[in-house]
């Protein structure tokens, strides 16, 4: 059997593979859609938000925003600064994605944190079509979060009322990850300059722009330690 024609299995083999991610995103996008209730949005602002941007901090960032005076340079230039790492994924993918075809599109457009993470390290067994696995994979991911979210968005317009204590799931979020993340650091040097820009940046530049500076700092540094391992790899 051709394994391009073999649709139901690559499904299910997406299905298994990405079930973690299934209660993570639903998870936080019920807190999300919540969240944006509380912030006074009815379910479909969380739901196209999460359909369109699809960019979970950054839909925390601008709901915030939405609140606040317009100001479409700084959501401009916080948004590429937070999905910046994004170009890195891009790079990271360009031997695992086709060059061609609708599926491309998909691919790029659907290529969230965990979503990289899945289809970079994945191993397809013979008998299925990798390209299309990743393609699923994107697709159900995609699928959750939007899912997630418009639920969120339902179960507070059900309730009816503010649900106290979720202005702070943003920071608890971050925390966690941070948290996660550090822990499974084999080196807490990124983790520990992180820190001290951001406390610099802080004192220097004071609370208003502090967050900005941070970021496109962090965004150079992580360029720079990029291109270092790339060389050492190609001196290899």
């Amino acid at each position: 059997m051709d394994s391009r024609t073999n649709l139901p299995n690559n499904f299910k083999y997406a299905l298994r593979t990405s079930l973690p991610v299934l209660f993570g995103f639903m998870f936080l996008g019920i807190g999300y859609g919540l969240y944006m209730h509380n912030l006074g949005f009815s379910f479909l602002f969380p739901t196209l938000m999460a359909a369109t941007i699809y960019g979970g901090s950054v839909e925390f960032f601008i709901a915030n925003m939405l609140l606040q005076q317009f100001n479409p340079v700084s959501v401009l230039l916080l948004t590429a600064v937070l999905g910046f790492r994004q170009f890195f994924y891009g790079v990271s993918m360009l031997t695992k994605y086709p060059l061609q075809g609708w599926r491309k599109w998909v691919l790029i457009y659907g290529l969230a944190d965990e979503t990289f993470v899945l289809n970079y390290y994945v191993k397809v067994p013979q008998g299925y079509d990798e390209t299309a696995v990743h393609v699923w994979i994107t697709i159900l991911n995609y699928f959750y979060w939007v899912t997630g979210a418009c639920l969120g968005g339902l179960l507070g317009s059900a309730l009816g009322m503010e649900i106290k204590g979720l202005d702070f799931i943003m920071t608890a979020l971050f925390i966690c990850l941070a948290v996660d993340q550090v822990r499974k650091e084999k080196s807490h040097l990124s983790s520990l300059s992180g820190m001290v820009i951001t406390l610099v940046s802080l004192v220097l530049i004071g609370q208003r722009y502090f967050l900005v500076v941070t970021l496109l700092l962090l965004v150079a540094e992580f360029a720079v330690k990029y291109w270092h391992e790339q060389q050492k790899e190609e001196q290899r």
